[in-house]
């Protein structure tokens, strides 16, 4: 367990710095998406997914405390969509459980005046189910993990901020490249750290490392094979 709380602190840290780097704004609020959004799943992936989930509400608590933000509407939603998709991540067998959440997402977005105006955003949500099927997928795995993030962002922001129809409806080719860029982004991180801990395992003998790295998944030719 000791070596599991160490792990966990060396994630946090790494987390920590990846969030101060922004990538790119979130239409509808003066938030940010950061690099941290990238390797988040992977923590889901490397340390079990409920650790992972727990990890990436510590790293954003953290950091709204230390960087003196109040804690809005729109900074205490943020600290759960990326949770999920650590554990959708990380999820084995109850993946298709994490997998049922967008499809709530999906109807409460529908119940909701504007969101039905717009119902056919929502179909994005329909891709974490259809993903777990493609189960030694890294890429569509990375797919479900962004897109079941998106789902909970979009249902609170659309709850909270009562955004128009039209909104959302000009959003959809934006979110199409958005996720795209995040499914190789998560994709890349996982690969980059899995990498990195495999090397480091072998150097120092650490098996307790070497335990939690997924051969398949480090920098090699027959990765290729898993995408």
């Amino acid at each position: 367990m000791y070596k599991k709380i160490i792990y966990l602190a060396l994630f946090i840290g790494v987390g920590f710095v990846l969030l101060q780097i922004p990538f790119t704004n979130i239409i509808g609020s003066g938030q940010n998406f950061s690099f941290f959004d990238f390797f988040a799943p992977s923590i889901g992936m490397l340390l079990a997914s409920i650790w992972g989930a727990i990890s990436v509400v510590i790293i954003k608590t953290v950091n709204v405390l230390v960087s003196d933000q109040s804690f809005d509407t729109a900074t205490i939603i943020r600290l759960f969509p990326l949770a999920l998709a650590a554990l959708y991540f990380g999820a084995k067998r109850f993946k298709p459980l994490v997998a049922a959440v967008p499809l709530i997402c999906m109807i409460m977005f529908i119940l909701h005046p504007e969101g039905r105006q717009a119902w056919f955003y929502s179909l994005y949500w329909l891709i974490p189910m259809a993903a777990i099927f493609a189960k030694k997928s890294l890429v569509f795995n990375s797919l479900g993990a962004t897109f079941t993030a998106h789902a909970l962002g979009s249902v609170a922001f659309l709850y909270a901020f009562n955004l128009p129809a039209e909104v959302w409806i000009a959003l959809i080719p934006i979110v199409f490249l958005e996720r795209a860029l995040f499914t190789g982004g998560i994709a890349l991180s996982y690969v980059i750290v899995n990498s990195l801990a495999n090397l480091v395992a072998r150097i120092f003998s650490i098996n307790s490392l070497k335990k939690i790295v997924n051969p398949d998944y480090t920098f090699s030719k027959k990765i290729l094979a898993h995408l």
